[in-house]
């Protein structure tokens, strides 16, 4: 009977040992394919950012040379306006979208026309 009883406890720690190692090879595996799709996953988000990006500046660049009087009524009055020593100002424009603050700034000039932009976080 004890003979029976070592022959068991020896076939339960070889198979053990055994699932061990496949376990660990799975582990191996799983860690691999996920820092795969990781990586591939974050190529793909910086690339939209860029497309969309390239689309803000497209857009946006449609305004330079128009009145601020067109602007006003496209994005409506502005929520900050900053003065210049050159005698030009800016209005900001401030829009959060899941907690992502996007800040437009035109450039007005002394003739009332929109000579410059920035966009920042506006994808």
């Amino acid at each position: 009977m004890r003979n029976v009883y070592n022959l068991q406890v020896i076939f339960l720690f070889i198979s053990f040992r055994c699932s061990l190692k496949g376990m660990k090879n799975f582990f191996k595996i799983s860690i691999l394919i996920f820092a795969g799709i990781f990586c591939f996953s974050c190529q793909t988000v910086t690339s939209k950012i860029d497309e969309k990006t390239a689309l803000e500046e497209k857009e946006l660049s449609k305004w330079l040379n128009q009145p601020e009087s067109e602007l006003k009524i496209v994005f409506g009055v502005p929520d900050k306006i900053e003065f210049t020593d050159k005698r030009t100002r800016y209005y900001v424009y401030v829009k959060e979208k899941l907690k992502i603050k996007c800040e437009r700034k035109f450039e007005i000039d002394s003739s009332n026309m929109i000579v410059g932009f920035s966009s920042k976080n506006c994808f």
